[in-house]
């Protein structure tokens, strides 16, 4: 069973077959995307993906906006930003806009795997405490 099921979304063809290369030689499922709306076609067919590595610069709908539609349609699937054109701002705009983090491009692959785990734990987490609470609404109902 892979570590985790992410969806990689950037426009460049080729970073997005190396990085798919990387990441699937560190136990993760990748599926990919190279636009936003692309992207939220595949959240919306396969809800197994739990993190989302995201490049803020593409054409068309760019990645502060399709971060925005990730949250507002999975308010639980974690979103990793990447940039090689950061700045501080993008970086603190896109952590308001409820990313989980933000690396620069080219990223450290070490760096991403150890955040692509918080981002899992932290998702999974979140699902647990939903199905607890559910749960006890079920139960203390019965009494």
């Amino acid at each position: 069973m892979p570590l985790a099921n992410v969806l990689l979304v950037d426009d460049e063809v080729p970073f997005v077959e190396t990085m798919t290369k990387r990441l699937t030689k560190r136990d993760l499922r990748i599926t990919s995307a190279f636009n936003g709306q692309e992207a939220l076609d595949k959240l919306e067919k396969d809800r197994s993906v739990e993190v989302v590595i995201l490049d803020v610069k593409m054409p068309g709908m760019d990645g502060a906006e399709t971060l925005k539609e990730i949250k507002k349609r999975y308010p639980l699937v974690e979103v990793i930003m990447l940039t090689g054109h950061a700045t501080v701002e993008s970086g603190i705009d896109g952590m308001k806009l409820g990313a989980f983090d933000y690396l620069m491009k080219p990223c450290d692959m070490d760096q991403l795997m150890s955040k692509v785990k918080e981002a899992v734990a932290k998702k999974r987490q979140h699902e647990d405490k939903i199905i607890e609470a559910r749960m006890k609404e079920i139960t203390s109902r019965r009494v």
